[in-house]
């Protein structure tokens, strides 16, 4: 599962990147979404875009498409 497909006040971990170039991956990484890392999806816009997530004690926004590269497991609670 990706970022992108998570619902609202879903948890999950990250487990690694989807396709993409290294430039933007080291953007993620410089974000704090390293794997491993517990993060909770807050709210998603009305029409999906961008999300909002919760990690390592602060809130991120991301696009969809930076959203859809980054995968995850579900916590399960």
């Amino acid at each position: 599962m990706n970022l992108k497909n998570m619902s609202k006040g879903m948890e999950a971990i990250i487990t690694g990147y989807g396709e993409g170039d290294a430039a933007y991956r080291a953007k993620l990484l410089a974000l704090g979404l390293t794997r491993g890392v517990k993060i909770r999806l807050v709210n998603r816009a009305t029409l999906g875009d961008p999300v909002e997530i919760e990690l390592r004690g602060f809130h991120l926004s991301l696009r969809g498409s930076e959203a859809e590269v980054v995968n995850v497991r579900e916590i399960a609670g």
